[in-house]
């Protein structure tokens, strides 16, 4: 075998496993979340989990990529771990597709022309053709994914035939002859296919290696089967890998694919050589080609997730003896869950950043009402409370915008665009929300120092006002975390009834404080206060305005509020109307 056959092998390679990705990344587009919507509402019968581990598997060409979804999943509390047994199981399944389809390599024409067509080297041409002309002159992204699959088929193809042409050589070499004969041995052969299939993590990959070996010659169905089973336990590594820095319930997904793909090799390695010690099958010896190749790694997946279906829930108890839950019951980080994981699941990534951020919302709100329980009860735990949930409100923003920043770089539909769209827009206000309730503490602590307190005029004002906020902290965080737009519509005339509303309290109060009816500092500190009142209601204006333009796919606050406020907007005129009725400021007695 010359230094060029070793090129063409590593080469063919290289190109397999590229067209693979390239074909599994496209198929996964054009799935658009819709895969991972049905693992987190589909796997409550095992059946089912069977089927759609299978489907999965199929549509996106690979059980690893498949294993390391359910482990992101698990890690993310969206799934239990028990539930992903049944997808494991079916996935397994599932990866048997691939095996038959790079069998087409093994095909001998024999000058037959419709024989010839059904080789890849002829047909597979014509989809690289037919898919790079769908990539550049197609504007649908749909059909651009569809021309990828394509294009990504045809150099796979390429790859296994690369890799069939550097094989060609061996059949006349004694050494890879010798070579071969080693593997009769069974515990060499599951050892080789383990660690070779761990390397390249891809059993899809290791097995089309196999079946080029077969296509060489040589190669019998006594070496070839403890090979296969190895490769099944070799694909674990990827699980293996992407369990690490998860929490124990995803580390426990990984355990259940190696204790599933283990037990199954050791089980039917077992049998099957028992059974050849006493019938002594005849095909033993017989060389293998691509098809039996395709045949019995079909036959080991199929008889294992039969064998083991039944003990689903004894792989469970295994998994869980294995990796003990952490007895302490501490509290798992809820921004733990925002790893690299979820990028490759758009869908789920954007549901959990939108639960972290509609939490981040209610921690502000509970602040600003803390922050002003103090201003007639000073309390020195919830001053505390008040400082630890700033403290979180901070990490929340500030780790959500670095995740929806990577979020927004990896292909998106449009509807997921302005999902995340509308995500950066709001985290801003709510972390703003929550510094105004660090300045309304001071002010309440100024007050508590200084041992002075507002007059019963100034009080009932600031009463009405603190009705007002509340009611607006109320809808802001409900139209967010509902996406109640009707709601959110709520939010501008309130807000600037607000506006008017400290406009009045300022006008008063600067006139008790020329009249001597009140100390200039109050004057400072009521300034203080309503500033912050202004502020936080002009953050919720913000956010409900984003939920309103996300809404009509469109982004431009300042057009929006303009339309809003004209003159011909009766609902609005009547919306401000009505809450102006509510709240009001009444003259001083």
């Amino acid at each position: 075998m010359s230094i060029i056959n070793i090129i063409m092998l590593f080469g063919g390679l290289a190109f397999f496993l590229y067209g693979m990705n390239v074909m599994s990344s496209g198929l996964e587009k054009m799935a658009g979340g819709k895969l991972e919507n049905a693992l987190s509402k589909m796997t409550h019968n095992l059946f089912l989990s069977m089927l759609l581990g299978a489907g999965i598997t199929v549509a996106i060409q690979s059980s690893s990529a498949l294993t390391v979804m359910l482990v992101g999943l698990v890690n993310s509390g969206i799934m239990h771990f028990g539930r992903t047994i049944g997808v494991i199981m079916g996935s397994n399944i599932g990866t048997t597709l691939t095996t038959w389809i790079t069998a087409l390599a093994g095909i001998d024409g024999n000058g037959s022309v419709w024989m010839d067509l059904l080789k890849p080297a002829n047909f597979s041409l014509v989809f690289a053709f037919v898919g790079i002309i769908m990539i550049m002159l197609s504007k649908k992204q749909k059909r651009k994914d569809t021309g990828a699959i394509l294009v990504g088929f045809a150099v796979l193809m390429a790859g296994m035939g690369l890799m069939g042409d550097a094989m060609e050589p061996l059949s006349n070499m004694p050494e890879f002859q010798q070579m071969l004969v080693a593997f009769n041995n069974p515990i060499l052969g599951v050892i080789v296919g383990a660690v070779f299939t761990g390397i390249i993590q891809s059993s899809a990959a290791s097995v089309a290696i196999l079946q080029t070996f077969a296509m060489a010659g040589g190669l019998t169905y006594g070496m070839a089967i403890p090979i296969i089973m190895g490769q099944n336990i070799g694909t674990c590594v990827t699980a293996l890998i992407s369990s690490i820095g998860v929490s124990r319930n995803a580390k426990k997904v990984a355990v259940v694919h190696i204790s599933f793909n283990v037990i199954g090799t050791v089980v039917c390695l077992g049998l099957f050589y028992g059974a050849n010690a006493i019938f002594d099958f005849a095909f033993v010896d017989n060389n293998i080609n691509t098809w039996g190749i395709a045949g019995v790694h079909t036959i080991f997946n199929v008889v294992t997730t039969v064998m083991l279906c039944p003990f689903c829930k004894l792989l469970e108890k295994l998994a869980n003896a294995i990796i003990r839950d952490d007895k302490k019951g501490k509290d798992e980080d809820p921004l733990g869950v925002l790893d690299d994981r979820l990028l490759a699941m758009p869908a789920f990534a954007i549901s959990k950043c939108t639960a972290i951020t509609i939490e981040m919302a209610q921690l502000a709100n509970d602040n600003i009402n803390r922050a002003i329980s103090l201003m007639k009860h000073y309390d020195k735990k919830v001053v505390d409370k008040i400082n630890e949930t700033e403290e979180l409100i901070d990490s929340y923003e500030d780790k959500l915008a670095n995740y929806l920043i990577k979020l927004s770089n990896v292909t998106l539909s449009d509807d997921e665009n302005w999902q995340v769209t509308k995500l950066l827009h709001t985290i801003g206000d709510f972390e703003r929300i929550g510094d105004h309730a660090i300045n309304l503490l001071d002010t309440a602590q100024e007050l508590h120092d200084k041992n002075i307190s507002f007059s019963a005029e100034t009080s009932r004002e600031i009463e009405v006002i603190t009705e007002a906020l509340t009611e607006i902290l109320y809808l802001t965080t409900e139209a967010f975390s509902e996406g109640d737009i009707e709601r959110a519509k709520l939010v501008e005339p309130l807000e600037e009834v607000i506006d008017e509303l400290v406009l009045q309290a300022r006008a008063k109060h600067t006139k008790r404080i020329q009249q001597g009816n009140s100390p200039m500092v109050l004057g400072f500190i009521l300034t203080d206060l309503l500033t912050n009142y202004e502020r936080v209601s002009d953050h919720c204006s913000n956010v409900a305005v984003v939920l309103i333009e996300i809404d009509s796919k469109q982004l431009g606050t300042h057009q929006y509020l303009d339309r809003l406020k004209s003159a011909d907007n009766v609902a609005f005129a009547d919306t401000y109307n009505e809450y102006l009725s509510r709240y009001k400021i009444h003259s001083d007695v």
